[in-house]
């Protein structure tokens, strides 16, 4: 009989669910790309049906369903905090409270009445639900980190914005146990910090980060000195603590409060108003106090305790950029970062801390990951779409796959974009060659007609190769896989342009039209590039396409950016592509 274990994560953000057959990670998909609901939080009604559909079982199928977090112990943060901050955050005490009675009290009751409706929905009318387990949500984080990693032994390294009350932990990962080392609490969290310079430049919380990494490039660090002797002390060991009186994440609805917009001299950027120089400048320097801090924590790790690999998870593990200076630094031998870090990926964890904990199952570990290629989602085959295009009366040509290589490669090369839908949906926030959007990464003008004309976003925002992993050394200053594009290397310096005094001089946004490579498209302004490599066992279609495009132009890298237009998740099904498209 096969056991069956569902992780679930939600009512926060980027809610999600993941299933586990006998141990091995076999479905994971964020409602978003059900719902069409960017970060949507609520119950993963669809995310569940379709993990239970992928196997053919029904919620009586499975053996235990673990949600990634202990809400009372967040009950209980929230209560003391906002105990301590009285009467000041008085609105937002009221707002969260009703929110809380209502639903994340009760949350086990509110988890029933939603699963009953999911065996509703699947024809079944038994009125047992699985045995309902809780796990920590900064352990569901270490877990999602290391279960799945290449690695027997690990130090494990979490950091997001707040768990119940770990900001930041630290862990040991060995066989099938995970023991805590140390953990920073709340209110000191890199992640608020990160989270509230992206607030105060006018992005929104829980999804503008990436864009504030984005702009860090086109500034100038001038603002570290004030960051550190105001706003967060530093120690030796990377651990931190912050000057709270500059925040009110802890009490109010906003992050920064007035004694922040007095120290930087100006109230936060409304959304949508013009990046100035000041906001990159911010942007870059924020990014450099983020990491002085990770490679701190990471060096100390290493020294205490002579543990060879890291495993990294939580929302600031996706700062690609950090990341790619943890790797230049070989701090530690080798580093493996879940690809869906977030609070998505916490669903996983939690299935893991199931499985290897509760059930005190043994761990098979695989020489790559466990991961899939984290092509963990819905997949479609030609017969649903044909079917779907037909229904429209759709115009379309089919191919066969050696056909449509070279077709789309001769595509690519005329300055054409491609919207690719190819087997299971990515999980995570990456796009990885199952959704994508593509391009050819020599030619100039492919930023902008990507960022303004396809996708309708900020013309800064940098675009992703996907190169093929044999040539990865050929293209970056990189010798190691990144097959989910959570690494940023420097562009090999025999493609780099050096720029004329001129193109030096420019400033800010001026710098973005300067072709910097022979691959323009995806050389961000630092000379850098987020790579993604491609294997032939992980991704045959994408490797395959992405050959015929070496072999036309010589090239064996491709722009990869998400299929999705700004504002809206990355889509799903057929349906969502040809929209779309």
């Amino acid at each position: 009989m096969d056991n069956y274990i569902l992780g679930l994560s939600c009512y926060y953000h980027d809610s999600a669910a993941a299933l586990l057959k006998n141990g091995e990670i076999v479905t994971a998909a964020q409602e978003e790309r059900f719902s069409r609901k960017k970060h949507d939080s609520g119950f993963p009604k669809n995310a569940v049906i379709c993990c239970l559909k992928s196997q053919g079982i029904s919620l009586s199928d499975v053996k235990k369903i673990v949600y990634y977090e202990k809400p009372f112990l967040t009950f209980e943060r929230l209560l003391e905090t906002y105990l301590g901050t009285a009467p000041r955050g008085g609105r937002s005490f009221v707002a969260a409270m009703q929110v809380w009675l209502k639903e994340k009290l009760f949350l086990k009751t509110e988890l029933k009445k939603n699963l009953k409706a999911v065996q509703e929905s699947l024809g079944s009318h038994s009125s047992e639900i699985p045995t309902l387990l809780f796990s920590e949500h900064h352990l569901s984080h270490a877990a999602a980190a290391f279960y799945p990693s290449p690695f027997e032994e690990s130090v494990v390294l979490c950091m997001d914005g707040v768990g119940e009350w770990a900001t930041t932990s630290a862990w040991i990962g060995k066989g099938k146990d995970i023991e805590p080392l140390w953990q920073i609490s709340f209110p000191h969290s890199l992640g608020l910090l990160y989270s509230a310079f992206t607030y105060y430049c006018g992005f929104k919380v829980n999804s503008g980060e990436y864009k504030l990494m984005g702009l860090a490039p086109y500034g100038e660090s001038r603002y570290v000195d004030k960051i550190k002797e105001n706003l967060i002390d530093i120690k030796e060991d990377g651990t931190f603590r912050l000057d709270i009186s500059y925040f009110v994440y802890h009490r109010g609805f906003r992050m920064t409060g007035r004694k922040f917009h007095k120290l930087f001299g100006r109230p936060p950027r409304q959304g949508e108003t013009e990046l100035t120089q000041f906001h990159m400048d911010l942007a870059a320097s924020i990014q450099v106090v983020t990491e002085e801090i990770v490679l701190k924590l990471a060096k100390s790790l290493r020294e205490e305790t002579g543990i060879e690999n890291l495993c990294l998870s939580g929302g600031v593990a996706l700062n690609c950029v950090a990341n790619g200076k943890l790797l230049q630094e070989k701090i530690f031998d080798e580093i493996w970062i879940q690809p869906a870090s977030g609070d998505a990926g916490s669903a996983l964890g939690a299935a893991l801390v199931g499985w290897h904990q509760h059930q005190e199952q043994e761990r098979v570990v695989n020489n790559s990951d466990s991961m899939k290629g984290t092509y963990l989602g819905p997949e479609f085959s030609n017969v649903d779409i044909i079917n779907y295009l037909e229904q429209i009366k759709a115009p379309f040509h089919t191919n066969s796959d050696p056909e449509l290589f070279e077709r789309l490669a001769e595509e690519l090369e005329k300055g054409h974009v491609i919207g690719w839908f190819n087997g299971p949906m990515e999980f995570g926030p990456r796009a990885l060659g199952g959704r994508s959007i593509i391009g050819d990464p020599r030619n100039q003008k492919m930023q902008s007609v990507m960022n303004l004309k396809i996708k309708y976003r900020e013309s800064f925002r940098p675009f992703a190769p996907s190169v093929l992993e044999e040539d990865v050394f050929n293209q970056f200053e990189m010798n190691v896989k990144s097959p989910y594009m959570l690494m940023v290397a420097p562009v090999k310096k025999e493609l780099c342009k050096k720029m004329t005094e001129e193109e030096d001089k420019l400033f800010g946004l001026e710098k973005l039209n300067i072709p910097r490579s022979s691959l323009p498209a995806i050389t961000h302004v630092d000379y850098t590039a987020r790579v993604q490599t491609v294997n032939i066992t992980s991704n045959p279609r994408y490797y395959n396409l992405i050959s015929a495009f070496k072999k036309k132009t010589g090239c064996p890298t491709i722009v990869n950016t998400s299929f999705n237009v700004r504002g809206e998740p990355i889509v799903c099904t057929p349906q969502d592509a040809y929209r779309c498209f």
